[in-house]
């Protein structure tokens, strides 16, 4: 994967500029001095003023139409124009930026990730669901238009900068590292009566809501494991998913002699959203710097497919390829939604999704709409269980 510098002078566009990467993201660039092109959000209008008042982007687009409607008020004595909407969306991520950063939550960030391609808008992609749904868009998108995209997430960039300076030399495996959740050690039968608040507790990161539930179900790490697949070009058996709890190793890559090389550093998103902007370079940071005495010891455990089936169903999909991924991650989202929302218990959310994946068959080829047709029936099907 060869990949130009960007100059030490940069304008980003973040796209869900109020979640827990995007407000990282804007941490690193008031830190570093980063001009911000353009903003994104959801439903949060009151944090989105706050940013857009301190960051001064041309634009920031509201998802949300009532949450759209409150900040075009309380914006409307600056000059910053705030727009509403999918299509707005994509329009905000082909904004020319020396970087889009793609944070937004679910297969929504799909198509700006193909407009910021499109537009030769370098990525650097936190957002799962497009290459778990799309990847072979985006892929295609980013050839046709030279354009690198760099991964964000902690385990894919350790990856990525395992790679650095490979030369062609021949991988033998992937070692992705899962911290195992807030449940690791559980069985099917203490599954049934775990709790909202429980799942929520990560031992190790803080994010979003979606996210540390899936992290919880061990979807997160099916969700990467596809992700893994589709950025490094290997084959599915070539990705090993090692519980790792200390969440200081990030992942590795082991290569055919046998030596394996990792990144490590403290659990802290900042450092890989820094790369991702920076890269080649290393600046400072304001992340902790780890100390090895202070961790002590590094454990490494097989992960338990048999009672977190969302990681056995990830590895199905990816193997069925097609619109098999997108069916898996919109069952996924119905059902986490549904689990967030008080309306089934925590156990079911793995349940919905083997058996929605095992009802509803997949297509070959993958566009747009068969990704829009397969990620419909998977959320109805969820729905209609619930």
């Amino acid at each position: 994967m060869m990949i130009e510098a960007m100059n030490d002078t940069k304008i980003l566009t973040v796209l869900g500029s109020t979640g827990s990467i995007g407000t990282q993201t804007l941490d690193v660039a008031r830190m570093h001095g980063y001009g911000i092109k353009a903003l994104s959000a959801n439903t949060n209008f009151t944090l989105a003023e706050q940013q857009a008042r301190e960051f001064r982007p041309e634009t920031v687009c509201m998802t949300d139409e009532s949450a759209y409607r409150e900040l075009k008020a309380r914006l409307a004595d600056t000059d910053i124009k705030v727009t509403c909407g999918k299509e707005a969306l994509c329009e905000t991520a082909a904004i020319k930026a020396d970087m889009v950063i793609n944070a937004v939550v679910g297969m929504v960030g799909l198509e700006p990730t193909l407009a910021a391609l499109n537009a030769k808008n370098r990525v650097g992609l936190a957002n799962k669901e497009t290459l778990v749904t799309g990847g072979e868009l985006v892929k295609a998108a980013a050839k046709a238009n030279n354009v690198d995209i760099i991964p964000i997430d902690s385990e894919h960039s350790a990856i990525f900068q395992s790679l650095m300076g490979n030369s062609g030399n021949k991988i033998e495996k992937i070692i992705l590292t899962a911290s195992g959740g807030p449940f690791f050690g559980y069985n099917k039968e203490q599954l049934r009566s775990v709790t909202l608040e429980q799942a929520l507790k990560h031992p190790n990161w803080s994010m979003g809501k979606k996210i540390t539930v899936d992290s919880a179900t061990l979807m997160n790490k099916g969700l990467e494991l596809i992700e893994a697949v589709r950025l490094f070009n290997v084959t599915p058996d070539m990705v090993e998913v090692v519980v790792h709890r200390q969440s200081i190793l990030h992942s590795a890559v082991e290569y055919e002699d046998g030596a394996v090389i990792g990144q490590l550093g403290v659990p802290d998103m900042k450092i890989p959203i820094q790369f991702a902007v920076t890269y080649p370079k290393r600046l400072a940071s304001l992340s902790a710097k780890l100390s090895l005495f202070d961790v002590g010891t590094l454990t490494f455990e097989r992960a338990d497919e048999e009672t977190f089936v969302c990681l056995a169903e990830a590895r199905k999909a990816i193997a069925k390829g097609g619109t098999a991924p997108t069916i898996l991650n919109g069952a996924n989202e119905a059902a986490v939604a549904a689990f967030i929302a008080g309306k089934i218990p925590f156990y079911r959310i793995g349940e919905l999704v083997s058996s929605c994946c095992a009802e509803i068959t997949h297509k070959g080829d993958v566009t747009l709409d068969t990704i829009a047709e397969a990620d419909s029936s998977a959320r109805e099907y969820v729905m209609k269980k619930i």
